[in-house]
């Protein structure tokens, strides 16, 4: 049968993206901030696309970055990651980056406007929680979030304690049923 050439799919385009199950874009994680989800009891969270130099690109595809000490600011309508640490590219010449500075956070208006109004309440907080790569592009996961307190903490370290010991009483259950 033929098929005109216009008709035919292309290779890059979506019908290749939907053979390679790759629809919805897979993440490919450079960083996360596990701390974060210790201290703090995450509310609400959104993604944001980063504004970097060619050198904080490179040095994240080399997986080199940390997120521990970062927090989300609003200043002037508008987002800003700080103390996001991506070290310098160690191929990079007088081009290269400074390592903690401040970088702009893409998310539409009416997002940086609630983020803003609840960052405004006592006790919250926005922070970085992972910075990944979706479909090429570097993408930030950010937290509204609410510090926890040091007995919310415990407890939640108690309920994880639990939760592991539980599984591990079922999983022994099912391989000594199996084993009869």
């Amino acid at each position: 049968m033929y098929v005109p050439k216009e008709s035919q799919p292309k290779p890059g385009g979506a019908a290749a993206k939907a053979r390679d199950g790759e629809k919805g874009g897979k993440r490919k994680i450079v960083a996360q901030n596990k701390k974060a989800r210790h201290d703090y009891a995450i509310i609400d969270t959104y993604e944001a696309g980063l504004v970097l130099m060619g050198t904080e690109v490179k040095s994240l595809r080399e997986g080199r970055t940390s997120l521990t000490d970062g927090f989300v600011q609003i200043d002037g309508g508008e987002a800003w990651l700080h103390n996001a640490h991506i070290p310098e590219y160690h191929q990079g010449s007088w081009t290269n980056h400074s390592a903690r500075r401040k970088r702009k956070l893409l998310l539409h208006r009416e997002e940086i406007d609630k983020l803003e109004s609840k960052a405004q309440e006592t006790g919250h907080t926005i922070v970085p929680l992972a910075l990944y790569f979706k479909d090429g592009r570097a993408k930030a996961e950010i937290a509204l979030a609410r510090g926890k307190k040091e007995y919310d903490k415990r407890q939640t370290l108690r309920e994880k304690q639990d939760r592991r010991e539980s599984d591990r009483a079922i999983a022994a259950a099912k391989r000594r049923q199996r084993g009869q």
